[in-house]
């Protein structure tokens, strides 16, 4: 597999949280019709055009709700083959489970809940991606992710060819106008060198970012050694050009990156991407992605 899937343990509890979710106390309808002792096997069907993610997971999904659920490869889509792979294919197999019926039945919802979440972010970092080919900038996530779902969403947008930003307030400094709000613009400069200083004799590798607001403000920032990535907020394309032409003039060029962020759009990225900045912080790829079509066609 081309990137780090999140472990067992980290996933155990959101993986039994789904499950009790919805199973509660059981699936009174299969209860009804199946038959306790019937074997079935369900085939993974990826039915739409995108990148699949999330394969790893239905291992530890079958596990949690019978020890007697298999994971089968089918021949030619091995796992590492297809995770994180774009198929332009209308149907494509993904896998194969086989199991008792009754508990194939119901872990089919939450693995495809998972399944098709995950999908669908890597297919839409993929499209911003694809959108931005050849400006030298890259897409970036955040962390408008759902509560447990982080480390899997993070681990979707590098499948679709995106990169992380921090994953929590607790591995890099990121100073937006409310930690600011009362500096005034002529004391910003000491205060974020005292700033840098602190947190350096901390932690010398963490990235410090300073989000700015505004032109003038950029300009005092950019007073500032130790600063990492300048967060451009809400700015239009001419501002972003202005900013990077004033970065490169004060020759931080390749030692201070841009990022831009708000509101950006599948129309508008690569114009984003062509004003010069580094980075293009993306929310929608993670908190408004659609999901990709994943069904599981189960037969005895």
């Amino acid at each position: 597999m081309m990137y780090p899937f999140p472990t067992h343990d980290e996933l155990k509890d959101l993986i039994l949280l789904a499950k009790r979710e919805d199973l509660g106390s059981g699936d009174v309808t299969s209860e009804l019709i199946v038959a306790p002792d019937k074997i079935g096997v369900g085939t993974l069907l990826q039915k739409e055009v995108g990148v699949v993610c999330g394969l790893p997971i239905v291992e530890m999904i079958c596990g949690a709700y019978d020890e007697r659920l298999r994971v089968e490869q089918i021949p030619g889509f091995h796992l590492e083959i297809i995770e994180g792979r774009f198929s332009d294919q209308r149907v494509m197999p993904l896998m194969r489970l086989r199991g008792p019926m009754r508990s194939l039945l119901a872990a089919e919802r939450v693995i495809l809940n998972f399944l098709q979440n995950l999908s669908g972010i890597a297919t839409q970092t993929q499209r911003f991606v694809r959108r931005i080919e050849g400006t030298g900038a890259k897409i970036y996530d955040t962390r408008k992710t759902l509560p447990g779902m982080r480390a899997l969403a993070k681990y979707a947008v590098r499948c679709g060819g995106g990169f992380s930003h921090r994953i929590g307030l607790y591995d890099a400094v990121l100073i937006k106008d409310n930690n600011i709000a009362s500096v005034s613009m002529k004391d910003l400069p000491a205060f974020l060198a005292s700033v840098v200083s602190r947190s350096r004799s901390q932690n010398s590798a963490r990235t410090i970012e300073v989000e700015v607001d505004h032109l003038d403000q950029f300009r005092e920032v950019i007073k500032v050694d130790g600063v990492d990535i300048v967060l451009l907020d809400n700015m239009d394309c001419p501002r972003m050009q202005n900013a990077v032409e004033i970065r490169n003039a004060a020759g931080k060029k390749g030692k201070l990156a841009l990022e831009a962020s708000g509101g950006v759009t599948l129309e508008t990225v690569r114009s984003i991407a062509l004003t010069g900045v580094e980075r293009i912080a993306v929310g929608a790829i993670t908190h408004s992605a659609p999901a990709l079509d994943i069904g599981l066609e189960v037969e005895e």
